[in-house]
């Protein structure tokens, strides 16, 4: 991910994996910077509503089951689309084996964030899973031996300091449960780095089928060991995650599709600002300074580091 978008379980994801074009423009039509903030926030609004329920949903059934129902209610959906717009070949993939490895690295990373949200705020769950990018770019370092400036390690080590002013090990409010959103973080930066393994040749709408039909078949494999049989009054919430996560994750490829990613990535952090009002709405959870601080930080790293990535290309074309 060289942007910094969460697929959260929020993640399939969040789709930073969309390489954004820069589309033909004419008079009458809404500047794309302009359509393209208006999608992810409209986006990631959508996908804090398919985490809050989640985390309703949490106090119910266990996280890998959410998993599985989304996946089940969303993939004929996903599939229905791919098909009417990519026809059938947009259901081939010559990487099977990549998407099932990235299907369970993502059950993984989203069971560990849903698990999370059963037991820290809202806010703070998804205050840390924002340093996904800085995870990103460290294993860009040492996987993919990347050379990164001064100005990106500055940001890389500013940022975990904000996240260990979220968690705070060794204070008497620290949990062990605050770890988990951040192995979901670090878990989502592999994902994002093997999606290079993809190749340009690997389009959105096959890439968004198979991660969701890997994590289908992935989730299902957990049942016999997690499975509590929902309640009739639950299916409705089960289909609001699975709406909420897959039309927030449309909203925000297309914004990366129709606008540069430096300039609706940074709008990608909305998504802390209505965590934080839906917790504190339905869960009377108020986040102390500290956290407050903490998250502002993480914010301000991701942003720095993903406007410092848009520089080479922003020089190239002369801006």
């Amino acid at each position: 991910m060289n942007v910094p978008v969460k697929i959260s379980a929020r993640t399939p994801a969040k789709v930073a994996a969309t390489a954004p074009v820069d589309p033909p423009t004419t008079p009458d039509a809404q500047p794309p910077a302009t359509a393209g903030i208006l999608c992810i926030i409209a986006g990631i609004f959508c996908l804090t509503i398919s985490d809050a329920i989640a985390k309703w949903l949490s106090g119910h059934y266990p996280a890998t089951q959410i998993l599985f129902l989304r996946a089940a209610i969303a993939l004929p959906v996903v599939a229905a689309v791919a098909l009417a717009i990519g026809g059938r070949p947009a259901l081939r993939t010559r990487h099977p084996g990549l998407h099932l490895l990235r299907g369970a690295i993502n059950v993984v990373s989203a069971g560990a964030f849903y698990t999370g949200l059963r037991y820290l705020p809202f806010a703070e769950v998804t205050a840390i899973s924002y340093a996904a990018p800085l995870c990103v770019t460290l294993l860009s370092i040492y996987v993919l031996k990347e050379k990164v400036d001064a100005l990106r390690w500055a940001a890389l080590i500013v940022g975990f300091a904000g996240v260990l002013l979220i968690i705070r090990p060794g204070s008497a409010t620290f949990q062990l449960a605050a770890l988990l959103p951040l192995v979901t973080a670090f878990l989502y930066a592999i994902m994002m780095i093997t999606a290079r393994a993809l190749g340009p040749g690997e389009g959105i709408l096959t890439t968004g089928f198979h991660i969701v039909a890997a994590q289908l078949l992935c989730s299902a494999l957990t049942l016999p060991f997690f499975w509590a049989p929902p309640q009739f009054e639950h299916w409705p919430f089960f289909a609001g995650v699975a709406l909420f996560s897959t039309l927030g994750l449309t909203l925000i490829t297309q914004a990366f599709r129709i606008a540069p990613a430096s300039t609706v990535a940074p709008f990608d952090y909305t998504g802390l600002l209505w965590a934080t009002l839906l917790g504190w709405v339905f869960w009377q959870e108020r986040p102390d300074l500290l956290g407050c601080i903490g998250a502002l930080i993480v914010v301000a790293s991701g942003i720095s580091i993903a406007l410092r990535e848009s520089l080479p290309a922003r020089r190239r074309r002369g801006r």
